[in-house]
């Protein structure tokens, strides 16, 4: 019988792990550095983008989660980060484990995974940095027994719980957290909300902002919430206005709209007036915000904020939804001006021609004037 060649339908859409790491790396590492190093594999091999806020989100970790991860695995040489000149993350390389004589970043074949800057991803591009010193705003907590047990969370008993909930001021509290989670908080997340009080030292109006913030980015679930409340402990935080000064380094969407107008700096108050204003009252998408920050830098070096405003002031008077209305309002304004160009008004060779002009029959007023 003839040879028979087989040919598949659909592409197979799979992830290669390498044994090696299997054997040698899994055992050792956390959750969140396993999930991130796996998504990494397969974001390269799918040639997709990502980004630290991306990766965050689709394992409901901290942004910080992933960059101690991303620090993790530069440690062990499985990858390596590029910086640009202004301190950027800009590229992720992922080392090939089966290389021969593999001895770190700078001697094994690289393959760059795609990868989306962000602030988060402060870094120095240093040759010190490359050679073990880690670069600020990626600085590894130390692991320490009394590190880590200055935040564990304690095992509450039903008698503490009771207490809690019987106070005063938790009652407020409580109706607080399910008016933002939506649902009757079950006994273990009233634990997690004694354990912000009781260990992290968080104030009522600190726990009240730490919900909003988790929530306004669609997340409800206590471990996420939990996350960022020891991130906040660990940076020092304890009050609302702290809180939103840090978060303003991590939205993407913040960070965004300033490097489309041209700043690096973080927001002050009055610019996070106007960006809060196009994202939440105009509910302006970052498309068309985006293309109001080019329009922008293309006609002005000043105002820029004030400047953009009027653009989309006048775009959200005129019912733009999506990016697409905007191309009508433009193609309108054209025909307006070829319009204007092509019929430009007619003027007197008077040159008072400011005022009404007439034409006289000065003859007969001659002699209306001498019959009288």
């Amino acid at each position: 019988m003839a040879r028979v060649t087989i040919y598949p339908d659909n592409h197979v859409d799979s992830t290669v792990v390498s044994n090696l790491f299997i054997d040698e790396y899994m055992r050792d590492a956390n959750d969140a550095q396993l999930k991130v190093y796996l998504y990494l594999l397969r974001m390269m091999n799918a040639h997709l983008a990502t980004s630290v806020p991306d990766i965050a989100d689709k394992f409901n970790h901290t942004e910080k989660d992933v960059l101690r991860a991303l620090k993790y695995w530069e440690r062990q040489q499985l990858l390596s980060l590029d910086y640009d000149g202004d301190k950027n993350l800009v590229g992720i390389h992922i080392h090939d484990l089966n290389a021969e004589g593999r001895t770190g970043s700078g001697s094994v074949p690289q393959m760059p995974a795609s990868f989306v800057p962000m602030p988060a991803m402060e870094a120095a591009a240093t040759e010190d940095s490359r050679e073990g010193a880690v670069p600020e705003g990626l600085a590894e907590e130390p692991d320490k027994p009394q590190t880590a047990s200055l935040y564990e969370k304690p095992s509450y008993t039903p008698d503490q719980l009771r207490e809690f909930k019987s106070r005063q001021e938790t009652t407020q509290l409580l109706f607080i957290a399910e008016s933002y989670i939506g649902k009757p908080l079950t006994p273990s997340e009233i634990k997690t909300i004694l354990y912000f009080t009781d260990v992290l030292h968080f104030s009522d109006d600190l726990i009240d902002y730490l919900l909003q913030y988790c929530v306004d980015r669609g997340k409800k679930d206590f471990k996420y919430i939990e996350k960022v409340a020891v991130n906040w402990a660990q940076e020092g935080i304890s009050t609302p206005k702290q809180a939103q000064k840090q978060a303003t380094r991590y939205d993407r969407n913040i960070y965004t709209i300033m490097n489309g107008l041209g700043k690096s700096n973080s927001p002050t108050a009055k610019e996070m007036e106007f960006i809060t204003r196009w994202l939440k009252d105009y509910g302006f998408s970052m498309d068309i915000i985006i293309e109001a920050c080019e329009r922008t830098v293309l006609a002005t070096d000043k105002h820029r904020f004030e400047y953009a405003e009027s653009i989309l002031s006048s775009w959200k008077r005129q019912n733009v939804h999506h990016k697409a209305d905007i191309q009508g309002i433009d193609d309108l304004h054209q025909q307006r001006r070829k319009n204007a160009s092509s019929n430009p008004p007619k003027q007197s060779g008077n040159r008072f021609n400011q005022f009404p002009q007439h034409n006289y029959d000065f003859a007969a007023l001659e002699k209306e004037l001498v019959s009288n």
